[in-house]
C-alpha cells in the first residue's frame, strides 16, 4: 500500500503581500509614534533648557569680579558662573549650548549685572566685554607721588616697589641716555588694569604713552631750540609744575627761553621743592629758607640752567609749550588774583611791584578767612 503523499496547503494558506502588509503599517506606525515622541521629548528639552537659559536671575555677584580661564572651555566657564550664583541651572544651559551650538569664549575678568540671564551672561564672555579697573595719574605728578596712587589704586605693588621699577632706565635708554630713573617719562592720563595686568605692565605702559605722544617730530623741534629731548621733557616738567592757567604755558616757557639766553638762574620754585623730596626733607612750606638754598643740582637758585632731569611727568600742554615759547621779552612772573595765572615783568621793577601785590592777595585772603 502506497503512503499517503503530504498534504501541500492550499495558495490560501501562504502569507502573502496582503497578510504582510498590516505588519509593515503596524511597524511603522510604532516608529513614527516612536519619532513623534522622541521629537515631543526634544521639544520639551530645548524649550526647558531655553526657559532656564533666558529667564533674568537676581544674584549678589553684581560688585565681584569673575575670571574666566581660557583652558576651561565652556562647560567650565559655566560651572563658573554657577559657582558666583549668576546661572542657577547650568545643566539647562549646557544642555540648550550643546543643541544650539557651542560660542566661542574670551577669557579674561568679567562683571555681570544683576539681574542677568545665562544666555546673556554667556554672551558677554563671547563678546569679549572683560571688566576693565581704571586708576588716574594727574599730570605735574613726579614719581614717588605716582608711585603712591599706583599702590593704593591697582594694590599690585607697594609704593616701594614700583620705585624699584621706575628706575629701569633701559625703556628710555635711547630717548635719555644719562637719565637714572624713569622720572618725566611716565605720561599723565588714565590706564585700563585688570587681574592679569602686572607691576611691570602699569610702568611699561606708561613709558609707552609718552613715547606715543613726544614724536620724533617734536624732538626734532627741540634740537632746533638748542635742547636735547631729555632737556625738552625737563623744561615741560617746570612748566607743569608752574603752571594752573592753560594760557601761561607758552609765557612761562618764553620766560624760561628768555632767562637761558640772558644766562640768568631761573629761579623756579618746583626745583627746589624737588630738591627738597629728594633728599626727604620737604615739610610742604616753600618759603622755608632751608629749600630755597639748598645744594643741589635740582635747584634752579643757585644753579644756571635748566636740572639734570625732570622733576615731575608733564602732560601734552606743558610739551607743547616747552617746544613752542610764546615770542616775548618776559624775565619774570609771579601768581596773580586767586584763578592761578600770573602776571608777566620784563624789568625786576615791575616784577618786585607784582610781588608785593601778590602778598597784599595772600594777606587778603588770609583775613577773609579768619573772618569766616
Amino acid at each position: 500500500m502506497n503512503a499517503a503523499a503530504p498534504v501541500r496547503g492550499s495558495d490560501s494558506d501562504r502569507p502573502g503581500p496582503k497578510r504582510r502588509a498590516p505588519r509593515r503599517r503596524r511597524r511603522l506606525r510604532s516608529f513614527l509614534l516612536f519619532l513623534t515622541l522622541l521629537v515631543a521629548l526634544f521639544l520639551l528639552l530645548l524649550a526647558w533648557a531655553r526657559v532656564n537659559a533666558t529667564r533674568p536671575t537676581y544674584h549678589q555677584a553684581a560688585d565681584r569680579i569673575i575670571a574666566i580661564d581660557s583652558r576651561s572651555g565652556v562647560a567650565g566657564a559655566i560651572d563658573r558662573l554657577s559657582e558666583a550664583g549668576i546661572v542657577r541651572q547650568p545643566m539647562a544651559l549646557k544642555i540648550y549650548l550643546r543643541i544650539t551650538g557651542q560660542p566661542r569664549l574670551k577669557a579674561g575678568d568679567y562683571k555681570f549685572a544683576s539681574p542677568i540671564s545665562a544666555l546673556q551672561a554667556i554672551a558677554k564672555i563671547q563678546r569679549g566685554e572683560v571688566f576693565l579697573e581704571r586708576v588716574t595719574i594727574p599730570e605735574g605728578f613726579n614719581r614717588f607721588e605716582i608711585a603712591e596712587t599706583l599702590a593704593a589704586k591697582t594694590g599690585k605693588a607697594t609704593k616701594e616697589e614700583f620705585l624699584q621699577l621706575m628706575d629701569d632706565v633701559s625703556l628710555i635708554r635711547a630717548f635719555a641716555p644719562g637719565a637714572k630713573n624713569l622720572e618725566g617719562y611716565l605720561f599723565p592720563d588714565t590706564y585700563n588694569f585688570n587681574s592679569r595686568t602686572t607691576p611691570e605692565d602699569l610702568v611699561r605702559a606708561m613709558v609707552n604713552r609718552f613715547d606715543e605722544v613726544f614724536t620724533s617730530v617734536w624732538a626734532g623741534r627741540a634740537g632746533k631750540l638748542g635742547l636735547t629731548a631729555n632737556q625738552g621733557v625737563t623744561l615741560a616738567s617746570m612748566i607743569e609744575k608752574e603752571a594752573k592757567a592753560p594760557d601761561d604755558r607758552p609765557l612761562i616757557s618764553s620766560v624760561f627761553f628768555n632767562r637761558m639766553n640772558l644766562q640768568m638762574p631761573l629761579a623756579s620754585d618746583p626745583t627746589f621743592i624737588y630738591a627738597a623730596i629728594l633728599a626727604h626733607d620737604y615739610d610742604g612750606d616753600p618759603n622755608q629758607p632751608r629749600h630755597r638754598h639748598r645744594l643741589s643740582p635740582y635747584n634752579t637758585y643757585i644753579n644756571a640752567g635748566l636740572p639734570p632731569g625732570p622733576i615731575a611727568s608733564p602732560g601734552r600742554s606743558s610739551l607743547e609749550a616747552a617746544l613752542h615759547p610764546a615770542s616775548t621779552d618776559y624775565l619774570y612772573f609771579v601768581v596773580s588774583g586767586t584763578n592761578g595765572k600770573h602776571k608777566f615783568s620784563r624789568t625786576a621793577a615791575e616784577h618786585d611791584i607784582a610781588v608785593q601785590d601778590y602778598h597784599r592777595q595772600q594777606r587778603e585772603l588770609r583775613q577773609q578767612s579768619g573772618s569766616g
